[in-house]
Formats: C-alpha cells, sequence, structure tokens
C-alpha cells in the first residue's frame, strides 16, 4: 500500500523502515491516546513514515525520539481537525474500543492510560495540553524533548504540564480498582443484564453513575447522557429485553481493561466499558457506532 514501509526484494527491511518498524507499536500507542481513534492513529502513523522515509538517518541522534516528535506534530494537527469533526458528531462521541493484547493490562500505567475512563478525562484538555500531559505522564519524555514536539519552550511546557496534571486529578476515577475487582463487577452485571435482574443491575451502578452512548448517527443510541442508577437501571433493562432472544455478553479485554462485548445473533454489536469508583459503576460506555468496532477483531498491541 502505498505511504506504507515495504520490505526490500531480500526479504530485510532497509535501514529507515527498521527503525520505523521497531518503534511502531508506540508511535501507534502514541497517536492513540492523543487522539481516541484508531483510524486516525493509523492515518498520522502513514504520514509519520512518509516524512520519515525521505530523513537523512546519519542526522538522526536519537531515532525514537525523532519518530515521537514528528508523531506528536502529525497527532497535533489531526486533534485540532478531529475538534471540528467532532462538533458535529451526532450524539455523544466516545473513543474507538480496542481489543488488547494481555501483556497491556500488565502495566498498569499504560493501562489506566487508555482506559475509556481516562480517555475521556483527556478529552477535556486542549489539544496542547492533551500533547504534553501524554508525553510526560505516560511516556515520561524531559521536558526539552516535549518542547521540540509541541513548539513551545521547556518553561511553559512545565507550566502546561502542571495545569494538566491538576485538571486530570480532578476528574479521574476516585479510587484505584484492580483489575479483578473490576472483572468482579462485570461479571454481576453481566448476570443481572442477562436474568433481567433490575434489582441486581440497580445495586451494582452508583447513585450518579453517567451512561454515555455513541451510535455516530449510524445505530441508535442515547443522543444525551443518561444520569442517575434508577434511569440507567431502568432504561438498559427495557432496551436489552427487546433483543433477549439474540443477546449474548462475552467478556473481553478492551483498552487494557476488563470490558463487555454485547453480540447480537452471533455478531459483535456494542462495546461496553466500565468506570468503577468505590466498588460500583459510576460510567457505562456504550460504542455502537460500527465504524468505531473494526479494531475489536484482532488483538492490538499497545507499548511505552
Amino acid at each position: 500500500m502505498a505511504g506504507t514501509p515495504q520490505v526490500a526484494p531480500h526479504g530485510r527491511p532497509d535501514p529507515a523502515t527498521e527503525a520505523f518498524l521497531a518503534h511502531r507499536n508506540l508511535l501507534f500507542t502514541v497517536a492513540y491516546e492523543m487522539l481516541g481513534s484508531a483510524a486516525d492513529a493509523e492515518d498520522v502513523l502513514q504520514e509519520t513514515w512518509l516524512r520519515w522515509a525521505g530523513v537523512d538517518l546519519d542526522q538522526v541522534r536519537d531515532q525514537r525520539a525523532y519518530l515521537v516528535r514528528v508523531t506528536t506534530r502529525q497527532a497535533l494537527g489531526r486533534l485540532r481537525a478531529l475538534g471540528r469533526r467532532k462538533e458535529s458528531y451526532v450524539g455523544p462521541w466516545l473513543p474507538e474500543p480496542l481489543l488488547t493484547a494481555p501483556d497491556v493490562a500488565e502495566d498498569v500505567e499504560l493501562a489506566d492510560s487508555v482506559s475509556m475512563a481516562m480517555l475521556l478525562v483527556l478529552e477535556t484538555l486542549g489539544p496542547t495540553e492533551r500533547a504534553v500531559f501524554v508525553l510526560r505522564e505516560v511516556f515520561g519524555l524531559a521536558y526539552d524533548e516535549i518542547a521540540e514536539a509541541v513548539g513551545k519552550t521547556p518553561a511553559a511546557v512545565r507550566q502546561i504540564a502542571h495545569r494538566a496534571r491538576a485538571h486530570v486529578a480532578a476528574r479521574r476515577p476516585r479510587g484505584a480498582v484492580s483489575p479483578a475487582q473490576t472483572r468482579g463487577v462485570l461479571e454481576a452485571f453481566r448476570r443481572a443484564v442477562e436474568t433481567g435482574d433490575l434489582r441486581g443491575l440497580l445495586d451494582l451502578l452508583a447513585p450518579d453513575v453517567v451512561l454515555l452512548g455513541d451510535g455516530g448517527g449510524v445505530k441508535q443510541a442515547v443522543l444525551r447522557p443518561v444520569v442517575g442508577a434508577d434511569k440507567v437501571g431502568r432504561l438498559m433493562t427495557a432496551g436489552l429485553e427487546r433483543v433477549a432472544d439474540a443477546l449474548s455478553l462475552r467478556p473481553a479485554q478492551v483498552n487494557g481493561c476488563p470490558a463487555l462485548v454485547v453480540l447480537l445473533d452471533g455478531e459483535i454489536d456494542t462495546v461496553v466499558a466500565v468506570r468503577v469508583d468505590d466498588g460500583l459503576i459510576s460510567g457505562l460506555y456504550a460504542v455502537r457506532n460500527p465504524e468505531k468496532l473494526s479494531h475489536m477483531a484482532r488483538e492490538i498491541v499497545l507499548c511505552r
């Protein structure tokens, strides 16, 4: 495919391709954390490759840092364009769910940073703030490296990082929840849904739980956030009752965290991710837009 790395006829990549492929998973992770969209992250990688392919490698002191810098600049441009697209999006916009490899969950900080709940927190940052936060807090880049990537001075980057940290800290889940605890809550949620147990479902929902649905104007979904355990519980049980005969739920590792995949007649219909605070579900994120479900077919490798 045009614009993607090609392996030489003798089977060994040229040095530029070899370097790009060695860092590809890292670059995808950077772009995805900044954009919340795998499709846009793939486009950013293609743009990064096109620029990298024309670089004189002898002039590059640190290939990883250089590639991260180019990826960040491309992602920043796309993030600003994505913001304009979201303004005309039908209903709530949710990040694109990824079926992630098991080793992502083993890196607790990485799994937390790509969780649906955290990506929604990052959505509340401006583009430059988001880039600085991701590069500093998730990937541990030095302030001078980040400054080169975002076109700011190191002093300005320090101030932006401080503001972004405070902003995220005020909005992130209140208490650390282990994957095992989340799986336990999801298993109970699954049983309540499958048996139509409204009381059991309500017992799992925080009083101020928020349900967000992303149908993208293609599939039916709530067009505004639904708030409150009673409203969310009744809406979910009523909706699921209508398709009970065709419905099945299976656990999956999505964005490094336990989640549920809803299947209708054996086909993926919805991916449900959750935010758990103090043992109760405080956020339910249901992605139904078919364009956002293509990366649920195979595991994606994310890394730092």
